[in-house]
């Protein structure tokens, strides 16, 4: 199989992968390159292929979704990070998503205040009319 693995900033390709293990929301699933073709979405998690030399990698992803066509599979992600050492990608990892996490938390909060704020001051403009 093919193995390509695509991010909004490039798009990482592994030829000669026999095996492919990945996790989706309702839990851990493998591939096989006879397998019949689908389409599932993934968690945030790290999928394992190995190629036919029998070396495995590991990529750490965020929640995307995988197509399997054929001899070809394609994994869509916002952010991807790859290694063949499994406890050096999972600190790696775990640094990269909580620092998403965290930036996606404070923007949701500032979302929250402004709303809040155009809420308020709807309120106050409501009010000024009826006077």
């Amino acid at each position: 199989m093919e193995l390509r693995i695509i991010t909004p900033e490039q798009v990482t390709s592994h030829d000669h992968v026999c095996r492919i293990v990945a996790e989706a929301a309702n839990g851990v699933f493998g591939i096989l390159p006879r397998h019949m073709d689908h389409v599932t979405q993934l968690v945030a998690g790290v999928p394992i292929f190995k190629t036919e030399a029998g070396r495995e990698q590991f990529v750490g992803v965020n929640a995307g979704t995988l197509v399997k066509a054929g001899p070809t599979v394609m994994v869509a992600v916002r952010d991807m990070i790859a290694s063949d050492d499994l406890g050096h990608l999972r600190e790696r990892v775990e640094a990269e998503f909580r620092r998403d996490t965290n930036a996606e938390r404070a923007a949701r909060s500032a979302l929250a205040r402004l709303e809040a704020h155009m809420i308020r001051r709807f309120r106050e403009l409501q009010g000024a009319t009826h006077q």
